[in-house]
């Protein structure tokens, strides 16, 4: 029988050769799995973290490894090239840095075995990603095993899979058949498999010993897969015998479950309408990077059912194979993708086309998974290269004829227009929007989806990424690109009342479920973050906007006053917010009731007066929370934001009353005539010519400037500056001082 070998502890390590070694050299700096040298720099800003290749050698003796006729090394996450040695000679090589695969190692095994991984994160035309908002951290950042197998055994080479295939259909009576494929490396005619399916409990609800690699089994009255009302899961196991004794085993958890996309129901499972409404995650920590252990996986499903969420879009790559099984597990369907992303390159489209091979091979199984990601913002450049939409009509194929049961989708990026060819080649469409982020308005979101679904009435719509970014900054008048806790928790609000509102919407993921890294981003005062997260990159805190949307989407009963962090107030009555999933609120100011409060949109706001030291408490049902103000003279400067190496601050700006300044939006500046002709030809000297991109590969089209309207100019500068064209502060405060000669209407 097969056994799985740890090899997770004791490997060299090294940024500094340029080949693989020809002893284990005990110089080198000795890392345990997993593993990844960007922990550090690849979230402290700079956009300057190590991207090269990088060896990881490790010593075996061959007396101390389990018996086996054959060994195959599982490298369950190397990114994103990889390359494996045998005592100096070269077996393998693989391109994509977050999938699982194997390479037989048998034959260069000697008495000692030297193994030697190199793993390269540099800029490449041909693996994807390489343009996009977060860090593409390098190591062998999971686990890496060794697998001890017979002669003859369940193929451990198919694209990374486990050597069998397992298709359930359920009928409406709740009768069901489950199609079983096995892959057996070396069969033999004296060969037998046993199929056996059990439930939940361990017991065998059908079973069945063949010659045949294909068969199919009924099972009575199965229970079915429904999501987070009942995550019900099956296991499928088939064992293979050689003149009667068992030499190799493989199984999967699989559920029993049917849904469909309805272009004006939303989402239905099973049959019901089943609202997709939750966030979206990336697979890194404060710290740690990528690297993650099971315990941080855990912690993460635990805050975003916490929320209330029904689904998750796993962005964006394929993520730990323990993630999907806790996604199955707890019942959050799944939107699955690989890391075609940002901007096509048209010598990686065969790096698309295996990343989402082994994507659909590795995830197959999981009832969690619904919908296959095709891409992601890939139109940064416009949307009508034929290469693009071959590689994409490629892709749609691919995914059909190897999984006719899921639907597949993209994530279109704003400025992507609704007639776009793009947009006919999915089963479904997302857009990410952030109108009140990044330009316009709150109100602008829920209205575009309108337009969209009038325009498409039978094109299923969604939105897949939403989001505001806020960290320890605060204000009792809450504006667009303030990075305040008390913005984003308005934005929220807003997009909850419109998207949650309309029917139609298949799925919703918030961007995002926690902070992450982005090396090159300078937004915010804490540079190499995106700062989206409803909760922090390290876990630690829920923003505010956390437990608006769980008054929305838990049923666990609770009451949260808002604003925990902002203590010192100088207003004499302020403005106290309490989100709760109950009906009814009541608020009391040092023991002293403000009455009570409904609201029908979970939101409830208090008008509290503000002397001294109060001590707040919010009563809901049986459920109280605790929060305090303290009145101050003077507003306290630790709460505005100061952004780490900004060449100005807002503050640092003159203002002339009356007239424009740096802190003024784009595009109300733009509204004038001598606005137009200051501010052009500034802009005119910043921005991208020609074939050049503009923010991580955004073409300067039309509708980005439309959308960049909604941005201060200083604003605007700073994310220049991300991009590598930073202005000067005499560049800057000799356009403030033109500004300032214009008035405003």
């Amino acid at each position: 029988m097969r056994t799985v070998y740890n090899l997770n502890e004791k490997w060299a390590f090294t940024k500094l050769a340029t080949e693989p070694p020809p002893t284990l050299p005990h110089n080198w700096d000795f890392v345990n799995l997993p593993h990844t040298w960007n922990a550090i720099d690849g979230q402290d800003g700079g956009n300057d973290y190590y991207r090269g290749r990088c060896f990881y050698v490790k010593l075996l003796d061959r007396a101390e490894l389990p018996r086996a006729a054959r060994y195959y090394l599982e490298i369950n996450g190397a990114n994103s090239s990889c390359d494996v040695y045998v005592n100096g000679r070269h077996l393998a090589h693989h391109d994509g840095g977050y999938s699982t695969w194997r390479t037989e190692i048998t034959d260069a095994m000697e008495d000692r075995i030297l193994l030697t991984i190199a793993v390269d994160n540099s800029p490449s035309d041909s693996v994807y990603p390489q343009v996009a908002d977060f860090t593409f951290y390098g190591g062998l950042y999971r686990d890496v095993n060794l697998i001890c197998v017979g002669k003859s055994h369940f193929d451990l080479l198919g694209d990374g899979g486990i050597g069998i295939k397992v298709t359930p259909t359920v009928g409406e009576d709740d009768s069901a058949s489950v199609e079983i494929v096995s892959y057996v490396v070396e069969p033999s005619p004296s060969q037998r498999l046993v199929y056996r399916i059990c439930n939940r409990e361990g017991d065998p609800v059908a079973t069945e010993e063949s010659a045949r690699d294909r068969v199919t089994l009924t099972v009575d009255a199965v229970h079915r897969w429904h999501g987070r009302r009942s995550p019900y899961l099956y296991y499928a196991e088939v064992t293979l015998y050689e003149n009667g004794e068992a030499v190799d085993c493989v199984k999967t958890r699989f559920g029993f479950r049917t849904f469909q996309i309805d272009p004006e129901r939303g989402f239905l499972l099973n049959g019901e309408e089943y609202p997709l409404r939750g966030v979206s995650r990336h697979q890194d920590r404060k710290g740690i990077g990528n690297a993650l252990l099971r315990e941080h996986h855990e912690e993460d499903m635990d805050l975003i059912c916490e929320l209330g969420a029904t689904t998750v879009r796993l962005a964006h790559y394929q993520h730990d194979q323990y993630f999907y099984d806790l996604c199955d597990a707890r019942g959050l369907v799944v939107w699955a993708e690989i890391p075609y992303i940002s901007q096509h390159l048209p010598n990686a489209r065969e790096n698309t086309l295996s990343q989402m091979r082994e994507l659909i091979t590795q995830c197959y199984h999981h009832p969690s998974v619904v919908v296959w990601g095709l891409s992601n913002e890939i139109t940064m450049k416009g949307d009508r290269d034929p290469d693009l939409l071959e590689n994409h009509r490629l892709l749609n194929e691919l995914c059909h004829k190897m999984d006719p049961t899921r639907k597949t989708v993209i994530a279109a990026v704003s400025p992507c227009p609704i007639d776009s060819p793009y947009l006919k080649i999915p089963d479904a469409v997302s857009y990410n929007h952030y109108f009140g982020w990044y330009g316009g308005d709150t109100d602008m979101n829920g209205p575009w989806f309108d337009r969209f679904h009038q325009t498409h009435p039978s094109l299923p719509i969604g939105c897949s990424e939403y989001g505001c970014e806020a960290l320890d900054w605060h204000t009792s008048h809450p504006e667009q690109g303030d990075y305040t806790e008390e913005y984003q928790a308005y934005y929220h609000e807003e997009l909850i009342k419109q998207l949650f509102s309309r029917r139609y919407l298949w799925a919703t993921h918030v961007w995002n479920m926690f902070d992450f890294g982005a090396d090159a981003r300078a937004e915010g005062g804490e540079n190499g973050q995106n700062h989206k997260g409803l909760v922090t990159f390290d876990r630690t805190y829920k923003k505010d906007a956390f437990y608006a949307y769980k008054a929305w989407l838990s049923r666990e009963p609770f009451v949260h006053l808002c604003g925990k962090r902002y203590v010192e107030r100088e207003e004499a009555v302020t403005k106290i917010k309490v989100y709760s999933n109950l009906p009814e609120v009541e608020l009391f100011a040092n023991g002293k009731s403000l009455g009570k409060r409904r609201a029908s949109d979970h939101f409830f706001v208090f008008e509290v007066p503000n002397e001294g030291e109060t001590e707040l408490t919010a009563v809901a049902g049986d459920c109280r929370d605790t929060s305090r103000i303290v009145r101050a003279e003077h507003f306290n400067e630790k709460y505005r934001l100061r952004e780490r190496g900004a060449i100005l601050n807002w503050f640092d700006v003159t203002v002339v009353d009356g007239y424009f300044s740096l802190n003024d939006k784009v595009g109300e500046i733009l509204a004038t005539k001598e606005g137009q002709r200051v501010l052009g030809e500034a802009l005119e000297a910043l921005l991208p010519k020609g074939g050049e991109s503009f923010s991580g590969g955004f073409e300067m089209t039309e509708s980005m400037m439309g959308m960049l309207g909604g941005f201060t100019v200083l604003r605007l500068s700073s994310m220049l500056g991300m991009m590598g064209r930073s202005p000067t502060k005499e560049e800057l405060l000799s356009l403030n001082a033109s500004l300032n000669q214009i008035p405003k209407p």
